[in-house]
């Protein structure tokens, strides 16, 4: 009788595999019922001996059980294909098309943004960001450029808000007119080792022309630990140079100021024709700027730089007119 259980249980087993997902919920009175064949065994048992009915017996549950458990999973196969064919039927395409024959592209800043992020993400730096609008304090005083600081008068700033209450010493609402911000807000949130570059838009009061919009955007680059001098600023900027202008390009130092590093310098850029091209500044971040950070200066040092991501794309791409990237002129954008 064993032999005939198995053989049962076997064609069972075989009926679920082959069935029609569309007929699994019958398998169970079909295989399992009372009429089944399995079920029609049970009867046969009585005129077994006590010791071969209590095999037999066992024998026969385990078929059962697992011919049971084979149309469970034959039927969670039919739950899943019916879920998947809805799910098929009722997608929806919310895909935008393109016109045809014509795709968009990364505009021109976008495209040196991340150009830009990814060199210096290979640099071992990370990509830090900061709020457009910013308090007076962030944007001047905690960078070295307290009130009447000369230097405050290159930015011609464009306040958003100052308040009526405001006390002496509070500062107003502005739109930043550089990333430099974002220096102490990372200073601020982080424990040195510090190494970030700030991609972002920046605004001052300028007239357009030529080379100047009142909207831009710039690169802040800041990095704080022990030691650092201006060999590793030197050697940071030459490696920047050659990674993204390509290794015919070589970069130098000139002396120059700025109130929020000392010593200051602005950094040029070699082209392949002997010819220098001036980039941004740099230098090594001033006590006072550390200090506004957090960070003590007897015991930290750090150097920062930054540029204009426009002037990169306008030199990459050899534009004559900084405004032509911004009338969405069909004709330039293609170029590009």
């Amino acid at each position: 009788m064993i032999d005939d259980i198995r053989s049962a249980c076997d064609e069972a087993l075989a009926a679920v595999a082959s069935a029609h997902l569309d007929v699994v919920d019958q398998l169970h009175a079909e295989l399992l019922g009372k009429r089944s064949h399995l079920s029609g065994m049970k009867a046969k048992l009585g005129s077994l001996d006590a010791e071969e009915r209590r095999v037999a017996g066992s024998a026969l549950n385990q078929a059962m059980a697992s011919v049971s458990a084979a149309i469970d999973e034959r039927r969670a196969q039919a739950q899943r294909a019916a879920l998947e064919a809805r799910i098929d039927a009722e997608r929806l395409d919310l895909t935008e098309a393109p016109p045809v024959g014509r795709r968009g592209h990364l505009h021109l800043v976008t495209q040196a943004w991340e150009q830009l992020e990814d060199v210096f993400v290979g640099l071992g730096f990370t990509v830090a960001e900061g709020p457009e609008v910013e308090t007076d304090w962030y944007n001047f005083e905690a960078l070295n450029m307290g009130e009447g600081h000369p230097a405050r008068g290159e930015f011609d700033t464009l306040f958003v808000g100052r308040s009526d209450n405001e006390l002496p010493g509070e500062s107003g609402i502005l739109l930043r007119t550089h990333t430099s911000p974002v220096q102490i807000r990372a200073m601020l949130a982080q424990e040195p080792p510090i190494h970030i570059v700030a991609p972002g838009r920046v605004f001052r009061r300028d007239t357009p022309d030529a080379t100047h919009m009142p909207v831009f955007h710039q690169i802040e680059g800041l990095v704080v630990d022990r030691d650092i001098t201006m060999a590793d600023l030197a050697g940071t900027i030459e490696a920047f140079t050659r990674a993204f202008f390509g290794e015919e390009f070589t970069s130098r130092l000139r002396p120059s100021y700025f109130p929020f590093t000392e010593p200051s310098a602005e950094f040029d850029v070699r082209r392949p024709d002997g010819s220098w091209l001036e980039l941004g500044g740099c230098g090594m971040v001033h006590p006072e700027v550390l200090r506004a950070g957090g960070l003590d200066p007897e015991q930290w040092s750090g150097f920062a730089f930054g540029f204009g991501i426009d002037r990169m794309a306008v030199m990459r791409h050899g534009v004559s007119d900084i405004r032509d990237m911004y009338v969405n002129d069909i004709r330039f954008i293609e170029q590009f």
